[in-house]
């Protein structure tokens, strides 16, 4: 295995040749606005979409280890590997050490000094520090699962390489020697001595023409890059004692801003297993309600104004035009159905997926979600449009007539049921609603009908959600299961201090494993733990006035991430080995350790 990030005094020694597929947390990501690449330890790029974070990949080693695509810069002898990204900055930073020498990989997906690139463009800068280092480069074409075959192109201008509708070129300096160039792969090697310093990248597009940049000008642009995000990351208003945790997790969720529309992906991936061999594989890159509604927040909360509105204008317009849905495409459109690529998945999980099930399902909980982002976005003094505001008054009606009904829940299962944290959405919900009419944001029209559903939903959950034998909320009524997910009802502001503190305290108690906690009963040999619901569940004990409790239960929970990977979280963990499970970078992890830590800090809301 490779050595992780960030103590470097006994990092382990490695092949130049790697045996089998990474540790998931042994990947890092770049990302542009538009596309997110992730990038191993070991050197080698094993996931790119291009153009965009919803594209078919042109890298796909991750999910097909010893067939698909991958842009690896390797030393050629055993090395120990460190890596850390720049401060305040999505930068990358690997050095590699060998017996003969020390290198630093330094790497970007770049941007311009007026914001992101009309094309993509991947560098990778090798600096060498000690002796001399020898790195071989492949550039490995993938093949989208044997659906393109991709080629080279010569004009008198540039070698061009073809994959699909995408096309590209291979840029590097003078010290970077190329051996072999055909259609199926191209590679060379970097010999790198003290003060050296040589770059590599890929400029690529689809179906559009391509500029020709000279690889001192993509070189500099790494450093153009970097202060674009620094700059970015000095507007964030955080000053609480988490600041270096939130500042990562806040880089982490903007690659997963995707700059044409406004919308935020859930994650940068599809179908990486909840559970190693399992089949609860999804395809994550899409713009959920619930995501973008929690990320929104999480945005305000740190005064990142500007994405919180591009997001919020994206939504918005969204539940205009389709209505509320759990999901749509970044670009705001309608899911195409599932579809199974055939290629072999993450260490043999299959099915690997395009598109995904949540399009077709209805969740009360998205309800909640919509109107607790516009409360927090009028509670930072911004405005609601009177077309937006009308949007949202419809949708407030939606809710009032449809709470009874059975839904999918928050975790989008199969079996439509009367989930209790969908009918504490659906109040959520409606209580914001009439806050804000009686504020003036929105019509008030049929405001005491959503006063009066409102009610009858706290007394439905009272009556039928409550277990005496158990002290807590459950995840359906008459059945005895427990839903992590109800410790969004302390943030949510629900009623009834008692039975959330003893909610709260029956959730960590039976779904709690180690450090981490289970979705919900039942998952334990499935997938494994939800890294948000223990974020939710520390927010929880926090908000119920246990501050130093949850600030010590938080702090054990970011020293075990921390000493994984380099800030970019998964969806899961395995609580027996801490090693990463699911898609990344996933939203939901990052934006509910943001909030986490801004209230154990006692930020405000």
């Amino acid at each position: 295995m490779l050595n992780k990030i960030h103590d470097a005094e006994d990092p382990t020694t490695v092949e130049s040749t790697r045996p089998g597929p990474l540790p998931l947390e042994d990947y890092a990501a770049l990302g542009d606005g538009r596309s997110v690449a992730i990038v191993g330890l070991d050197g080698s790029i094993d996931w790119w979409c291009v153009p965009n974070m919803n594209s078919a990949p042109m890298f796909d080693r991750i999910l097909s280890e010893r067939k698909g695509g991958f842009f690896s810069l390797t030393p050629t002898e055993p090395f120990r590997a460190t890596r850390a990204y720049r401060p305040q900055s999505n930068v990358l930073e690997t050095t590699y050490e060998t017996a003969n020498g020390r290198a630093r990989l330094v790497e970007a997906l770049n941007s311009g000094s007026g914001g992101r690139l009309p094309w993509c463009e991947l560098a990778r800068r090798i600096e060498g520090l000690e002796g001399e280092v020898t790195f071989e480069l492949r550039f490995v074409f993938g093949t989208q699962a044997d659906t393109i075959c991709p080629f080279l192109y010569s004009n008198a201008n540039a070698t061009t390489f073809h994959a699909g509708p995408v096309i590209g070129l291979l840029r590097y300096s003078d010290g970077v020697s190329i051996e072999r160039e055909d259609d199926l792969e191209i590679g060379g090697r970097v010999r790198m001595a003290k003060g050296q310093r040589e770059i590599v990248a890929i400029v690529a597009g689809q179906d559009e023409p391509l500029v020709v940049e000279e690889p001192e000008v993509i070189d500099a642009r790494i450093d153009i890059t970097d202060g674009e995000w620094r700059q970015w990351c000095e507007g964030i208003r955080f000053d609480g004692s988490y600041r270096p945790a939130v500042i990562r997790s806040a880089l982490a969720l903007k690659l997963l801003l995707y700059s044409p529309t406004g919308a935020i992906a859930a994650a940068a991936t599809t179908s990486l297993p909840e559970g190693i061999g399992g089949s609860k594989n999804y395809d994550y890159r899409f713009a959920w309600v619930r995501d973008a509604s929690y990320t929104i927040k999480a945005f305000l909360r740190i005064g990142a104004r500007a994405e919180a509105k591009a997001a919020f204008t994206w939504l918005i317009k969204r539940l205009a035009e389709h209505g509320p849905l759990v999901c749509y495409t970044l670009e705001g459109e309608l899911l195409d159905e599932v579809r199974e690529i055939d290629v072999p998945g993450y260490r043999d999980s299959r099915p690997v997926l395009r598109g995904n099930q949540a399009a077709e399902q209805h969740q009360h909980g998205i309800y909640g979600d919509i109107f607790e982002t516009a409360a927090r976005f009028v509670a930072g003094g911004n405005v609601i449009d009177p077309q937006s505001a009308a949007t949202l008054a419809s949708v407030a009606d939606k809710c009032a007539e449809t709470w009874r009904q059975a839904d999918s829940g928050i975790w989008e299962l199969s079996e439509l049921e009367h989930y209790t944290m969908s009918k504490i959405s659906a109040w959520q919900a409606l209580a914001r609603a009439v806050e804000l009419a009686d504020a003036g944001h929105i019509p008030s029209t049929c405001r005491d009908r959503w006063e009066r559903s409102r009610d009858r939903i706290a007394e439905w959950v009272d009556a039928n959600c409550w277990s005496e034998r158990l002290q807590s909320y459950v995840m359906v009524p008459g059945r005895d299961e427990l839903d992590a997910s109800l410790a969004l009802a302390v943030r949510f502001g629900y009623d009834g201090r008692d039975r959330l503190e003893k909610t709260i305290r029956a959730l960590d108690d039976k779904l709690r494993s180690g450090i981490f906690h289970y979705r919900y009963h039942g998952v334990e040999n499935d997938e494994g733990c939800f890294l948000a619901c223990t974020f939710w569940i520390i927010e929880g004990l926090a908000l119920l006035g246990h501050r130093e409790e949850a600030r010590l239960r938080f702090d054990e929970v970011m020293e075990a991430l921390d000493a994984k990977g380099p800030g970019v979280l998964t969806e899961m963990v395995d609580p027996k080995t801490g090693a990463f499970l699911g898609n990344m970078p996933q939203g939901l992890s990052h934006l509910a350790l943001i909030q986490t830590a801004a209230t154990i800090d006692g930020c405000p809301v």
